[in-house]
């Protein structure tokens, strides 16, 4: 039995269809991300989970029970917001132990589940303390121990770390990251960072105009995307897309790709990854998609044995992040952005040989932007 079921969910705001039939089905124990641009309609999903919207049509079950038309308190669901939401008045162990008191849940049970989550969190000295004398990192994980402090059916996070600084966040989502593998709860969670749900998730929603584009494991969005926008949004930096004709020779699949001023760099497309729809597409442009891991520095002892497609360009811009080097340099008639290793000492204006593996490659159909191999 699933966890979590939504079976076509529409939901309407007068005349603005947000949530666009949507249905998934995560099981026990899953950590689901829902991903996409702001107005994608993820928030709106969450707060329909949740009870806080109610669905214009469409089911919501939670563990194999219709909670469609059942408020908050009656879907046994915890959340955790963007904005803490912990009262100013009382103290950490206050906030913590609220909601237990709301439920009647005794005293010593209470006090029980507060000193459980503080420990797990690593709160204990903060107690006695109110909000306004912690920190960002440690309001939220008041806000997080509130939640856990009950054991509900399932956790709803909503861009609970967005609030915080860029070294604050991966030290959270460490911690966030723990506490799933530690007590294998069921938790829906919504961000717009990518870098978040490719580290968090067990699976992830790409959403987009109120849809899901694709659901699937951080590797099968990332590395089989179904589309153009699911394979620009996840990576950072995002993917290449160049403009290709798509060229047939002998039994084996070309790509040309046409650079101004230089040969055209002729691109060979692996026998393993053809599919039948490529036919179609012989002498007509295609989009060829390249992450920037999928170029390499050329090593002249390697030679003919290392694997990829060479090719050689001026190189525009060269940005050090310390661990590799980002790249800009024109390949047909965009810049691409290429991630080669820390040690490569290309300078601005310079020409670098580099492979392209092309086994990682991806196709798209310019006009549907859907996937063709």
């Amino acid at each position: 039995m699933s966890a979590l079921e939504i079976r076509e969910v529409r939901k309407d705001f007068g005349s603005t269809r947000v949530l666009k039939d949507v249905s998934l089905a995560i099981d026990s124990g899953e950590f689901l991300i829902l991903v996409g641009p702001s107005g994608c309609g993820k928030s709106t999903l969450m707060n329909a989970i949740a009870g806080l919207e109610p669905v214009t049509s469409g089911q919501i079950l939670i563990a194999g029970k219709d909670v469609t038309w059942q408020t908050p308190a009656e879907r046994d669901i915890a959340m955790v917001f963007q904005s803490y939401a912990l009262y100013p008045s009382m103290t950490v162990r206050q906030n913590i132990a609220f909601g237990l008191e709301m439920r009647k849940v005794p005293k010593r049970e209470r006090e029980e589940a507060v000193e459980r989550v503080a420990d797990l969190l690593q709160i204990s000295h903060l107690l006695d303390r109110k909000p306004s004398q912690l920190s960002g990192g440690q309001r939220q994980r008041v806000a997080m121990g509130r939640a856990l402090a009950r054991e509900p059916k399932i956790y709803l996070f909503d861009e609970p770390l967005s609030n915080l600084d860029a070294k604050l966040r991966v030290e959270m989502r460490t911690e966030i990251k723990k506490l799933h593998q530690r007590l294998g709860t069921t938790i829906v969670y919504v961000t717009h960072d990518q870098i978040e749900a490719m580290t968090l998730a067990d699976s992830i929603a790409v959403m987009r105009d109120g849809h899901i584009l694709q659901l699937g494991t951080p590797d099968e969005v990332y590395n089989d995307p179904v589309d153009m926008f699911v394979a620009g949004f996840m990576g950072s930096p995002s993917m290449n897309f160049l403009t290709a004709t798509l060229e047939h020779e002998a039994v084996d699949y070309r790509l040309r790709v046409s650079t101004q001023g230089e040969e055209d760099v002729l691109l060979p497309w692996p026998q393993a990854h053809e599919t039948p729809a490529m036919a179609e597409y012989v002498g007509r442009k295609v989009v060829l998609g390249l992450r920037p891991e999928h170029f390499s520095e050329e090593d002249e002892r390697l030679g003919e044995h290392a694997e990829g497609t060479l090719f050689s360009a001026r190189v525009t811009v060269v940005e050090p992040t310390g661990a590799d080097i980002l790249l800009r340099l024109p390949l047909g008639e965009k810049e691409v952005t290429a991630r080669v290793g820390p040690k490569c000492r290309v300078a601005a204006g310079k020409r670098l040989a580099l492979r392209i593996d092309m086994g990682r490659a991806v196709l798209f159909d310019p006009q549907t932007e859907q996937r063709l191999a």
